[in-house]
């Protein structure tokens, strides 16, 4: 098989070999056109014709395979557009002169060949010129996107658009950008909901172990304060263990043990353990049973942690006397588990916000708590593969989550 040979930028030989498939479909191009002239005129006419068009084509995918083997040499898309623009110009000039040159006995009909070969190839320049200069202003729209979101600006889009595939590059790359801007806000957020939320006990402690360490206080004061520092540390402790498991969830990073569950006793053991908080609350939880409910795939302790955050915050935010309600159901291949309360609810614009780390509204703002239960939560769930949201209700919270149900055996 011809071949030449090839240098890469790095220096590195290397062998051009003319495409298998390009050889193909230039000879099978020629013999279909000399095919065509052996029916309209001669043999002759159809020889000459196989002669001229098969040793073009074979010439051309040599070409084209340099020009592809050496693209990182030859430059920018501009330049390798270019050069493919003239190699067609010169297969064009090439083969419209070796025809007239063996094929054509008029001067007549040579010359306004040849005229509509050269009139053909400068529109034809022309028009792939405009198609490759739109193509290229959308790749340096693009370029230009990302070398901005690489400096830090998150602003940026590329402006594409289109049904094409530079412009689906774009979408993604647009995509990729704002869930970067995305993704900054909430670290933002997050660091700024942690200095918030450790400065109170920390600022307390500073407090504390100075009026410890102060002679005035009496043994029995200084008992008191050893006391409440204690509270505030073993707050900083959940703190941080609420942290770690947000990030360790955020990352992928688990080692569970799936099994099959039955959501509708964990419900009621669940709703059990949360009775005397709920005492102290004067709020009423029960747990409503369905002995349909079918088996989840879950982790056990995981699934009752998102029950603790959710109804703990639920019986938080009910009022004296209100009741908050648990239970269990199938919805298709899920297992769908609700918490509501007779609570004052969620503003719409707030059920999606309820879940990011640190986020408190303005019904919680005098709240315990660090704001990282609905976060935890969702983590948990969505690793489980399931979903997590508020549902509209008329009165109270309604939060909802669903796992995937057990098969049936």
């Amino acid at each position: 098989m011809n071949s030449t040979r090839a240098v890469d930028p790095a220096g590195t030989p290397e062998r051009v070999r003319a495409s298998p498939a390009g050889l193909v479909l230039a000879l099978a191009l020629a013999a279909v056109a000399a095919t065509v002239v052996l029916v309209t005129d001669d043999l002759a006419g159809a020889l000459a014709t196989l002669a001229i068009l098969a040793g073009l084509g074979l010439a051309t995918v040599l070409a084209t395979q340099m020009l592809v083997a050496r693209r990182a040499r030859i430059g920018g898309l501009r330049r390798q557009a270019g050069m493919l623009g003239a190699l067609v110009t010169a297969q064009l000039v090439v083969g419209v002169g070796l025809f007239v040159a063996f094929m054509f006995l008029s001067t007549h009909d040579a010359v306004l060949t040849v005229l509509l070969a050269a009139y053909a190839s400068a529109l034809g320049l022309w028009a792939a010129q405009r198609l490759a200069r739109e193509a290229l202003a959308d790749v340096d729209a693009i370029r230009g996107t990302l070398g901005a979101a690489g400096q830090g600006r998150r602003d940026v889009r590329t402006g594409v658009v289109g049904d094409n595939e530079v412009a689906r590059l774009a979408a993604e790359v647009d995509g990729m950008v704002a869930l970067l801007a995305k993704e900054e806000r909430a670290r933002q957020t997050l660091l700024a909901g942690v200095s918030h939320d450790l400065r109170t006990p920390i600022t307390a402690l500073r407090l504390l172990a100075e009026a410890i360490d102060d002679d005035i206080a009496d043994t029995a004061t200084r008992r008191q304060y050893a006391a409440r520092m204690g509270t505030h540390v073993r707050a900083l402790g959940a703190l941080i263990d609420d942290l770690f498991e947000l990030t360790r969830l955020q990352r992928g990073d688990l080692d569970w043990t799936m099994e099959q569950i039955d959501l509708d006793e964990l419900c009621v053991e669940t709703v059990a353990a949360m009775q005397p908080a709920a005492e102290e609350h004067t709020v009423t939880v029960r747990a409503l049973r369905d002995a349909t409910v079918p088996a989840a795939i879950a982790q056990p302790e995981k699934v009752q942690r998102v029950l603790f955050n959710l109804i703990m915050n639920a019986i938080r935010h009910t009022p004296p006397d209100g009741s908050v309600t648990v239970k269990a159901k199938r919805v298709g291949g899920t297992v769908e588990v609700e918490v509501a309360d007779t609570g004052s609810g969620i503003p719409d614009a707030q059920r999606e916000r309820v879940f990011e780390p640190f986020f408190r509204g303005d019904s919680s703002r005098s709240q315990d708590g660090a704001g990282l239960g609905l976060a935890i939560s969702r983590a948990i769930v969505e690793a489980h593969g399931g979903r997590i949201w508020f549902e509209p209700s008329e009165t109270g919270a309604c939060v909802r989550f669903c796992l995937p149900a057990a098969q049936s055996t």
